[in-house]
């Protein structure tokens, strides 16, 4: 495994951490850190471990049956998996899904739903969380005339930034991506793209991509993941122009995939 060196102002670190569901490994001894206010692409094959370890991170991974996990991850210097309330972890680490799932309910309702469920009940704090929200997915020029209008009648790159919006509403420190252009056409991709490189000012994001060259444009580093294992982390431009594993260069050239 080729790794670059550790820093000590990483947010999230991650130390031999394994998992397996029943006796399948799903991931293997990964050794990482994850940098404040960076995004961290993840690439690799199917059934390389990359959904595992995202959902490693905000421990999704507690509501599969049979998971088991050794090794440690922890957040600010505390154990993610002792020292916190699986809650309270999401509510830090927020996660945007592969297809855009918006709530039955109006675009307002969708970005309030978490701080409402979570007992905030006041009304400009809510119309303040859904003007903000909106504005850092990208969304709140097309939607702002229409925050009564039920989401499903926006446009599906508009209901997967709708869904970023919800996300950010819950005041996340960490936003997790699991292939969120994945159904969606080329414009509806860059403006995705554009907007997770817009919230790195703010936060710290995880990307996960079946898309090499969608981790090429917007990652700071990369991690490529092969059988449950990290084969190698360092900056984009190194992973893709001179990687230093040869599995590396076989993924990411399209020799294997």
């Amino acid at each position: 495994m080729v790794v670059t060196a550790r820093v000590a102002t990483a947010q999230i670190d991650v130390q031999d951490w394994s998992v397996w569901y029943g006796a399948v490994p799903a991931l293997r001894a990964v050794n990482l850190d994850i940098r404040p206010r960076e995004i961290l692409g993840i690439i690799g094959p199917a059934q390389s471990g990359k959904t595992s370890f995202l959902q490693s991170l905000n421990r999704m991974t507690e509501l599969v049956p049979a998971f088991r996990c050794a090794g440690r991850i922890t957040l600010d210097g505390k154990d993610l998996y002792r020292d916190f309330d699986s809650q309270d972890v999401r509510y830090r680490i927020g996660m945007v899904f592969a297809l855009p799932l918006p709530l039955p309910l109006s675009i307002r309702e969708n970005v309030t739903y978490g701080p409402r469920l979570r007992g905030e009940r006041t009304r400009t704090r809510l119309e303040e969380l859904t003007e903000r929200s909106l504005r850092a997915a990208s969304l709140w020029e097309e939607a702002k005339d229409r925050l009564d209008r039920p989401a499903m009648t926006l446009s599906g790159g508009q209901q997967q930034r709708l869904c970023i919006a919800r996300t950010l509403a819950m005041e996340p420190e960490i936003v997790l991506f699991d292939e969120p252009c994945s159904g969606l056409d080329p414009i509806s991709t860059a403006k995705v793209e554009d907007t997770m490189v817009q919230l790195k000012s703010r936060y710290t994001i995880v990307l996960v991509t079946n898309n090499t060259k969608q981790a090429a444009r917007v990652s700071d580093r990369v991690a490529f993941f092969l059988m449950g294992e990290l084969v190698e982390l360092d900056r984009t431009d190194v992973i893709f122009t001179a990687p230093r594993d040869p599995r590396t260069n076989d993924y990411v050239t399209g020799r294997v995939g």
